[in-house]
């Protein structure tokens, strides 16, 4: 396995956030890490980042126990994507030659280049190289974010919803990409999501969290509507379309008692 997640325990302030949290990933696999919101997923890859220390557990990275390593050799092992980039007043170019920062050692050398343009062309950023990134749009700004981590050349790719604020095409082409590196380049990726059919689609296997502690794991045949109505409180329907699992809520919306709904408060009528 290329990372191993054994016993992760977190709190804040006193209050468990992650408990007992267990897994591992292949190199050339995507795992997707899903739950409803306020289910720890951002917190378990900020751990796995050494961004938070936990109370207990480890995250090995090719038998290396991420916690006791410095953070130029973290750098070189895991590329981290978070879910909202800063601004700054830096060119596209120069944000993203940022990610060779744990390779260089007195000066930025061709084959930094030359990797920084790769990066750009295959996210389709090229000719935004010398726009400043305080002026992007939040999709653009994002796909900075996954150049930057994917120049590092890491063995491990940490995503925090990578397509939350990307139009449909463009989600699409991150996907594409994120599983082209790790089939490509023999490279572990683990991501959140929100949306269970994208996450289906694209990832070889799901981890599902719920309060803190992992209640599901496997690839998508083991996604079970079971599974989502524990996890997210929904009943759903799944069937298969040219091979993935497709997810559709039961309700009925032709159903749906409006007049009940209002006269019981959870409508709020808007009078013009």
């Amino acid at each position: 396995m290329n990372i191993k997640v054994n016993g992760l325990n977190f709190s804040y302030n006193g209050t468990p956030v992650l408990e007992k949290v267990n897994f591992n990933v292949d190199k050339g696999e995507l795992l997707t890490i899903l739950g409803p919101n306020g289910a720890g997923k951002t917190t378990l890859l900020k751990c796995m980042n050494a961004i938070h220390r936990p109370a207990q557990g480890s995250v090995l990275v090719r038998k290396k126990d991420v916690f006791k390593l410095a953070s130029d050799d973290i750098a070189r092992l895991i590329g981290y994507v978070p879910q909202r980039a800063e601004p700054a007043r830096l060119t596209v170019f120069d944000a993203v030659l940022m990610g060779r920062k744990p390779h260089i050692k007195w000066r930025v050398r061709d084959h930094d280049i030359r990797i920084v343009d790769a990066a750009l062309k295959r996210l389709s950023l090229k000719h935004l190289s010398l726009r400043y990134i305080d002026l992007l749009s939040g999709g653009e700004l994002q796909k900075v974010s996954i150049a930057r981590a994917l120049v590092q050349e890491p063995e491990v790719l940490l995503l925090d919803e990578p397509t939350s604020s990307l139009d449909l095409k463009n989600q699409l082409e991150i996907l594409r990409t994120v599983r082209a590196v790790v089939k490509g380049h023999r490279v572990s990726a683990i991501m959140t999501m929100h949306d269970l059919n994208t996450a289906l689609r694209y990832a070889d296997k799901f981890i599902f969290l719920k309060n803190g502690t992992v209640c599901g794991c496997g690839d998508k045949n083991s996604v079970t509507p079971e599974m989502i109505e524990q996890v997210y409180g929904v009943e759903v329907e799944i069937e298969m379309r040219k091979g993935y699992p497709v997810i559709h809520p039961v309700e009925d919306l032709e159903a749906f008692d409006y007049e009940h709904e209002l006269s019981h408060g959870h409508i709020h009528e808007v009078r013009q």
